[in-house]
């Protein structure tokens, strides 16, 4: 799992100024990628997404996050979850919190 944060080393090799840290809770596979940089880029974000969604993907893991995964990349959500399940949360959702109120602006994708 820690082979994510050796592939985000060698790819920020050359910007001396990023540096790339894991941690996590290996009884229960959770592995936090923090990546340091000195300003938010989009130059440095392009070489984060989509491969971070990719490599979890690949080794079927859970793109997720401790505090929402709605509140900012509900649309990359499908690449550990398939339609059914994302329309099923949805469903879930829409039941018990038909208006709303609960957790919001953690939000699903449109599927």
């Amino acid at each position: 799992m820690y082979e994510i944060v050796q592939n985000f080393r060698q790819i920020f090799k050359d910007q001396s100024d990023i540096t790339v840290y894991g941690y996590g809770h290996l009884g229960d596979g959770n592995l936090h990628l923090n990546i340091i940089a000195p300003a938010y880029t989009e130059q440095t974000l392009s070489k984060i997404e989509p491969y971070v969604y990719e490599y979890t993907q690949q080794y079927r893991g859970s793109v997720s996050a401790e505090h929402g995964l709605g509140v900012m990349k509900p649309s990359a959500l499908h690449y550990s979850k398939g339609a059914p399940l994302i329309s099923l949360m949805t469903q879930i959702k829409q039941i018990f919190d038909p208006n709303g109120i609960l957790n919001p602006y953690k939000v699903l994708p449109e599927i």
